[in-house]
């Protein structure tokens, strides 16, 4: 639909052209490729945008403005020193959100942690995620259901060979299932997905939040979505998706839920008890918004981590079996490895690195937007200015990574270097205050599914069958093909 519009404006260029000169650029502003009337540079995005601004960014630089429509500003940043600029010395000014329509049509007018604005709102339910819900000791109380969910999925592989040892398993959607019922059971105390339902409808909901919305930037063209049909879909899926969350909701405080653990629906519901009697209530579409981030984070991306490791392994044989090796000898052959041995496991820890510096689940960070003008390394940053940080780029920079194109765990083997925001070369989870405050939670599913798999496993393509690396276009990218593998136990 995308291109057939921009098919539709390019069929306007001549008479807008007669009609109004292209504006020009401040003599401050970062560089800019040149741009189109009505569309600005929307033409040059493609499927997989991180690629196309990555292209973009090797001939106009790390810093470069675009403009999506004719007046919208987005800044794109490429390399880690102009990240560390956005995201810890003028963090503050790159705090905010910018405004989607459709995101605020499924996260209850965006009131989520993740897509809410800058503002005391958005810190009090940060807070209440990181205390409350992601705090170490509280993703540590979870132990047991991950290994639980995690060896559920162990059996299943076993099952599935000893029925038909040469059939291919759909590794995806194993992952999928693991994390969908890892979230299911840690958020609202009981799995969802046996009829497949919810599974699909979250899926559904994911591939939403990240459509393009060209209402967001040509305002004029607001009602394209409208009469495409793409609003109504949206709002189907929020409906269903709100019916879903509320009917958890009710069956928590209604004592019919058989979760042994208190989830995060009970912790939701007990502060929102407290502060009802301290007068600061708070209300119940915030905490169907910040169920729904748990459900819709914790699922999509977590699995994509997964299978993006997987896929290189087979794509690596010798480094899957230096990894095997590892996790096999600190297992000591017993039935299933627990988190207490992923300590112990620093190569099982540098594949993941390194799946996350190549493949990061959300290549294109959420977007932020600056509350005021502003310079960066030099140049004029206007206010509400959209920025986009292009973390694939970033994970792939030559100045800053060896043999950067390649898969080489083995260099995170004597590094200093993580994911958590720190190091400004490496941010596939996002840094400052508005990084992802769930790192611990998915790597703690990752590191464990991951172990398990090639301690219990060997795995082969299929006979014929070459590894597709290829990628499919959304808000978390994922392989375009799902991962089919030869699954035979150790």
């Amino acid at each position: 639909m995308l291109f057939l519009l921009l098919s539709l404006l390019l069929s306007l260029l001549p008479l807008t052209l007669l009609l109004k000169r292209l504006s020009t650029t401040p003599p401050h502003s970062p560089p800019s490729p040149p741009r189109l009337p009505i569309i600005g540079n929307l033409h040059q995005l493609g499927l997989l945008a991180h690629h196309a601004l990555h292209s973009l960014s090797l001939k106009h630089g790390p810093l470069m403005l675009l403009r999506f429509g004719n007046k919208k500003p987005v800044l794109v940043v490429s390399s880690a020193a102009a990240a560390r600029e956005i995201m810890k010395t003028q963090e503050l000014v790159f705090s905010n959100r910018p405004r989607s329509t459709i995101v605020s049509k499924l996260l209850y007018g965006s009131r989520d942690v993740g897509f809410s604005p800058y503002g005391e709102y958005w810190r009090q339910i940060r807070s209440l995620c990181v205390v409350h819900l992601l705090s170490n000791k509280r993703v540590l109380s979870f132990r047991a259901v991950r290994e639980e969910e995690t060896t559920l999925m162990i059996d299943k592989i076993k099952q599935s060979y000893s029925s038909s040892p040469s059939l291919a398993v759909n590794l995806t959607e194993l992952f999928k299932s693991l994390t969908n019922d890892v979230v299911c059971r840690v958020a609202s105390g009981r799995k969802y997905g046996k009829e497949g339902r919810f599974k699909k409808l979250l899926g559904e909901f994911v591939d939403y939040l990240g459509y393009f919305d060209v209402g967001d930037y040509i305002p004029w063209l607001w009602w394209v979505n409208k009469i495409n049909g793409l609003y109504g879909r949206v709002e189907r899926v929020a409906k269903e998706v709100d019916d879903f969350i509320e009917s958890v909701v009710e069956e928590h405080e209604r004592g019919e839920r058989k979760g042994g653990h208190e989830d995060f629906v009970d912790v939701l519901l007990q502060v929102q008890r407290e502060n009802v009697a301290s007068g600061s209530p708070i209300h119940r579409e915030s905490i169907k918004a910040l169920i729904l981030d748990m459900f819709a984070a914790g699922t999509d991306t977590t699995a994509s981590v997964i299978e993006w490791a997987m896929a290189e392994l087979l794509g690596h044989p010798l480094i899957l079996k230096k990894l095997q090796s590892e996790v096999r000898e600190i297992a000591e052959a017993k039935r299933a490895i627990t988190e207490d041995k992923l300590e112990k496991m620093p190569y099982l820890k540098a594949v993941i690195k390194e799946t996350l510096r190549l493949h990061p689940p959300g290549p294109l960070l959420i977007p932020r937007e600056s509350m005021r003008d502003t310079q960066v390394m030099g140049y004029d940053i206007a206010a509400r200015t959209q920025v986009v940080t292009n973390a694939w780029t970033i994970g792939r920079d030559p100045t800053l990574w060896a043999r950067p194109d390649e898969f080489w765990p083995e260099r995170f083997m004597d590094s200093l270097v993580d994911f958590r925001g720190h190091d400004f070369e490496f941010i596939p989870f996002g840094a400052g205050r508005r990084g992802c405050p769930g790192i611990q939670f998915a790597m703690s599913v990752d590191e464990l599914a991951l172990a398990n798999l090639v301690g219990h496993f060997d795995f082969s393509l299929p006979v014929g069958e070459e590894l597709d690396m290829s990628e499919a276009p959304g808000l978390t990218v994922r392989k375009r093909t799902a991962l089919l593998a030869v699954v035979t136990p150790w």
